[in-house]
């Protein structure tokens, strides 16, 4: 008989079994429906045994039945009991749990060890955790993801504080994915144990901290996170550590109000030097208020001040300091603050829904006049395609025609070609523009855009 015949014999077979005096209620498995069952497990028949697993899984109910599948693990080859490992996980019953321990020590299968690891997420409990931890430092890559998986969904009362304690006793590197796992958890309640590790002594586990505060922490946290901010070293960890706290303010739903609570945490530090230390932190979340202060900073005679004012002023998320930015670029004493100020200018001017497209482009061209460099004036080009009006592709081709800028204003034209509303109605200005692009671009994909936009097509199945 072939295997599907006998799978087919199979299914009828379960289903006279459970025909038999159904219940208004599930019934637990009989005897002779779990032996069948086992039988199909313990079989070489790899579709009979799928199905078993799926019983298991979703049918077989009770006690006895959980108990009895779960001893089968010792009997069964690597691959049978990784599909019984999964199934028995999914089947929730913590019954299992015991022989699910037992064949992760017996074994040397790395597949096994994984498909159990998985398993305990489902059946463990807080005992488990330092057997999990212990994987995430020493398993192979699949136990690795398997033991991050578990530790996410694992359930318990005293799962957050056990794995923090737990994250104390380890390396910095499982210290930082014990820290990700409490961040998917949205372990709120070890927020505190995180504004410590943010302040502490280790540059990867506080960057990893003040990261998860970012994401999981309110206003209410934000006397913690400055700290954390001021703990972090000067450059790409204070930024990121600053644009923490920013992620913070910005969930705040009054926008008028998201630096209040900041500006609070900053005003009750004890040090001017700290406070004057944040000003480019207040610069990222913005505001009246926050502007006063850095205006304030910017005018100091106190270079220290003078300067953090400017990060603060080039850090803004939005276009309402533009002025302020030419009046930098133009007038200030020291040169890396006027490039400062200049690029954050250019990065700024497309920003915002207070100005119409015409506006920002005069922002735009204005950061074009004062770039001195042709650094600048390609980054400038980079930012035209944001503002999608006509009058953006009548700003880059001049720059068609300069070869320093030349690359960068074809890939500035393609991408404003890319959006079909802008590009349809203006097809007498496009069509030259791409032809143009088509005889002096090197860059193969560009050449390949130009011709697909010129055709009427789209690029890669985008939906434009």
């Amino acid at each position: 008989m072939k295997s599907a015949e006998l799978l087919l014999c199979g299914l009828i077979s379960l289903m006279i079994l459970s025909a038999v005096d159904i219940p208004a209620v599930a019934q637990d498995a009989g005897e002779d429906e779990i032996q069948m069952i086992s039988s199909w497990i313990q079989g070489e028949d790899a579709d009979f045994r799928a199905l078993g697993f799926g019983e298991v899984r979703d049918r077989a109910k009770g006690e006895a039945a959980t108990k009895h599948f779960a001893s089968l693990l010792p009997k069964l080859s690597p691959d049978a009991q990784v599909g019984l490992l999964s199934a028995l996980g999914e089947r929730g019953d913590t019954l299992a749990r015991p022989d699910v321990l037992s064949v992760l020590g017996a074994t040397d299968s790395d597949a096994v060890k994984a498909a159990a690891i998985k398993a305990i997420g489902y059946l463990g409990q807080q005992d488990d955790l330092p057997l999990l931890v212990a994987m995430l430092a020493e398993g192979s890559d699949d136990g690795k993801a398997a033991a991050q998986r578990s530790l996410v969904r694992i359930s318990g009362e005293e799962i957050h504080p056990t794995i923090v304690q737990l994250m104390r006793q380890s390396e910095p590197k499982v210290q930082v994915t014990l820290i990700e796992i409490l961040t998917t958890r949205r372990a709120v309640d070890i927020i505190p144990d995180l504004i410590a590790t943010a302040c502490g002594d280790n540059a990867v586990t506080r960057a990893a901290a003040m990261t998860s505060l970012g994401q999981i922490a309110d206003a209410q946290q934000l006397p913690g996170m400055v700290q954390g901010v001021l703990a972090a070293e000067q450059g790409a960890e204070r930024e990121a550590a600053e644009k923490c706290v920013m992620f913070v303010c910005n969930r705040i739903e009054d926008k008028e109000k998201q630096a209040d609570p900041l500006l609070r945490a900053v005003a009750a530090l004890p040090h001017e030097r700290d406070r004057t230390a944040m000003l480019p932190t207040i610069g990222r979340v913005g505001g009246i208020e926050a502007r006063k202060l850095v205006e304030a900073a910017i005018n100091s005679r106190d270079t220290v001040t003078h300067e953090m004012g400017v990060r603060a002023l080039c850090n803004w998320p939005d276009s309402s300091i533009a002025t302020l930015l030419m009046q930098l670029t133009r007038g200030d004493l020291h040169p890396d603050h006027r490039k400062r100020a200049l690029r954050a200018l250019i990065r700024v001017a497309p920003l915002g829904d207070e100005k119409t497209e015409i506006e920002k482009l005069k922002l735009l061209w204005g950061a074009m006049a004062l770039s001195q460099r042709d650094e600048e004036r390609n980054l400038v080009l980079e930012r035209a395609p944001a503002i999608r009006i006509q009058e953006s592709l009548r700003f880059v081709l001049p720059y068609l025609d300069y070869p320093p800028c030349m690359e960068q204003a074809c890939l500035s034209v393609v991408d404003l070609a890319h959006h079909r509303g802008l590009r349809e109605p203006n097809k007498d200005m496009f069509h030259p523009a791409l032809d143009k692009v088509m005889s002096l671009s090197k860059d193969r994909i560009t050449v390949a855009r130009a011709r697909r936009y010129k055709e009427g097509g789209t690029w890669l199945g985008s939906d434009e």
